[in-house]
């Protein structure tokens, strides 16, 4: 069931009007104390909180137009980010993700990848949450006006150019070389952690190749990636197999803002 939380008219004062406000917030987290502070807080604060479950929220997404989205996947795995991946397919509303603490810099930055606008950790403060999602819709509003450009990002290794909002690879001569879908997810993967083994499991979340955790779709995204940035793909230079771990980018990595 979806529920809408009813509360006593707002004890706090009024937000700045100078500052933007989340008017519809939509809170996707387990039923319990955790999600009702949360809409407590936010209704305090005049703003108008639904809530669901992380399963329920593509579909109440689609029948609500929601300002920003809170999905608090603390106490889950971090293979449940197919949550946010079908959030996300669902909505561009800014989206914020609560996640456990100490979860691992290449788990958040892979949410971030994967279409979270901002991710916090435990312990959760709600003043801060709410802060955040101001900060997002100010960012959006000054690029709608055009006081600001958002930046694209990307990443710049071996001559080789990424951009993160075109999605458009480009060789050391400047050629555009076509990536699919799940190889431009494979190589960020790559690129956010250079230097380091990911395990096939790891890029199987940053994949989206979530149909069985042992089949062999990374090795064939490998294979194709291979294909397109190294000369020789059967002696492969950048993207190396550790054998009984995963796959390595050996490369330095300059990031573009």
């Amino acid at each position: 069931m979806f529920l809408r939380h009813s509360f006593p008219a707002a004890r706090s004062a009024a937000p700045d009007a100078a500052s933007p406000h989340p008017s519809r917030v939509l809170v996707a987290g387990a039923p319990g104390p955790a999600r009702a502070a949360i809409a407590d807080y936010l209704s305090e604060r005049r703003c108008s909180p639904f809530c669901c479950t992380p399963e329920q929220a593509p579909a109440q997404l689609a029948r609500l137009s929601a300002s920003v989205v809170i999905l608090d996947l603390r106490g889950r795995a971090y293979d449940d980010l197919e949550f946010l991946r079908s959030v996300r397919d669902q909505s561009r509303a800014p989206l914020i993700m609560l996640g456990g603490q100490g979860k691992d810099a290449f788990d958040r930055a892979l949410a971030l990848e994967l279409g979270a606008d901002d991710v916090m950790a435990e312990p959760l403060d709600l003043r801060e949450l709410l802060a955040r999602a101001r900060a997002i819709l100010r960012r959006q509003e000054l690029a709608r006006r055009g006081g600001t450009s958002a930046p694209t990002g990307g990443y710049r290794f071996e001559g080789w150019e990424l951009r993160r909002a075109t999605r458009v690879l480009t060789d050391p001569a400047g050629q555009v070389v076509p990536l699919s879908r799940a190889g431009f997810a494979l190589l960020v993967a790559l690129l956010e952690a250079p230097r380091r083994v990911l395990s096939r499991a790891q890029l199987i979340a940053a994949t989206r190749a979530h149909d069985d955790a042992f089949d062999r779709s990374v090795d064939v995204q490998v294979l194709r990636l291979r294909r397109k940035l190294e000369a020789d793909p059967r002696r492969p230079r950048l993207v190396r197999t550790e054998r009984g771990v995963g796959y390595v980018l050996d490369a330095a990595v300059e990031r573009l803002f």
